[in-house]
């Protein structure tokens, strides 16, 4: 979702370095860059050890809830779509084909962000906080959403902007379409790279 259909990314700068400001600190882009793709529970550990604090589980609490709060506010507002992500989805959605929305953020936060994007856009959704902590990197987020469609994971085809969520998609077995985001993927096996959506077409 965040650096693939829509350009939230630059949202999640916005929160976490506000959420680094109210620690007494500034985040650093390497712990920015360390974030992109990962979980909440990662998120928050990086946070916390860039600005220097120590994660007490108080405060760590407050934190979660501070930036789930803001993030709500951020993602209330209509969504910048990135190139040819609304296209292809919905070139997708007339040829039938399943189709899920597989991210690392919460439920609560994803679902105000499908205000924009659509929640009719997708057969079925699986957020980060819905698969028991095995979060990308682990292709649990993708197994799952493979199981809640019905359909074998090597036959499913995921568009990824980041070494985490390519990472958690490839170990489960999908081929991945890697468009550009903030850090560079590596080359692997299954693995197509495009410039950008702009273009990309369902091949039927």
């Amino acid at each position: 979702m965040d650096g693939t259909l829509v350009d939230s990314e630059k949202l999640w700068d916005i929160a976490l370095g506000e959420a680094a400001e109210r620690l007494g600190g500034t985040l650093s882009r390497a712990a920015r860059e360390r974030m992109l793709g990962s979980h909440t529970e990662a998120t928050l550990r990086v946070l916390f050890d860039d600005v220097g604090v120590d994660a007490t589980p108080g405060l760590r609490a407050d934190v979660a809830r501070w930036l789930e709060t803001r993030m709500g506010e951020l993602l209330s507002s209509e969504l910048p779509w990135l190139p040819g992500a609304r296209d292809v989805l919905a070139d997708v959605r007339r040829s039938g084909v399943p189709t899920a929305l597989v991210t690392s953020t919460v439920r609560t936060l994803t679902d105000l962000a499908l205000i924009s994007i659509g929640r009719a856009n997708f057969d079925v959704t699986v957020c980060g906080d819905e698969v028991d902590g095995h979060n990308k990197p682990h292709p649990e987020p993708y197994l799952r959403a493979a199981r809640k469609l019905g359909v074998d994971p090597v036959r499913c085809v995921a568009i990824e902007d980041s070494p985490t969520g390519v990472a958690a998609a490839s170990a489960a077995g999908c081929t991945v379409v890697v468009v550009p985001g903030e850090l560079p993927v590596d080359p692997g096996d299954r693995r197509v790279f495009v410039e950008s959506l702009a273009g990309v077409r369902l091949v039927r």
